[in-house]
């Protein structure tokens, strides 16, 4: 049962990943099409290497909490927290990764440090409410 509830876990951080990823394309396409339109490729290839980050942290704070809430859920009161964390802790290990295959500059280095620490404490705290509501 332990294994099988850590897979879910897992499960919930890539799905958290997947969806922070579909809110960058989103915002691409709306950003294409509606705010910018009329640029080569490149100009959007360009903007979305600046914009991702930014949107991961902006979209990744309710996307965590809600991570959070529901995998605490899951749990009785004093593991609610904990589970949280291990969706965080999941999501991270995967982030970095990626981060190191693509290349670290300063300022990514300093947003993801930023998106990291934002997203820590939106999923703290949607432990913390679901632990509340156990």
């Amino acid at each position: 049962m332990r294994l099988r509830r850590l897979a879910e876990l897992v499960g919930v951080a890539l799905l958290v990943l997947v969806a922070n990823v579909a809110v960058s394309i989103l915002y691409m396409v709306v950003y294409g099409h509606v705010i910018d339109p009329g640029h080569p490729e490149q100009y959007y290839h360009d903007h979305i290497q600046i914009a991702a980050p930014y949107c991961s942290i902006v979209a990744g704070i309710p996307l965590m909490f809600l991570a959070g809430r529901w995998v605490g859920g899951w749990w009785e009161r004093e593991f609610a927290v904990k589970a949280a964390l291990v969706v965080w802790l999941v999501y991270a290990l995967i982030d970095i990764t990626a981060l190191l295959f693509a290349g670290v500059t300063p300022r990514i280095a300093v947003l993801f440090a930023v998106s990291f620490l934002t997203k820590l404490a939106a999923v703290y705290w949607g432990g913390l409410v679901a632990g509340r509501r156990a």
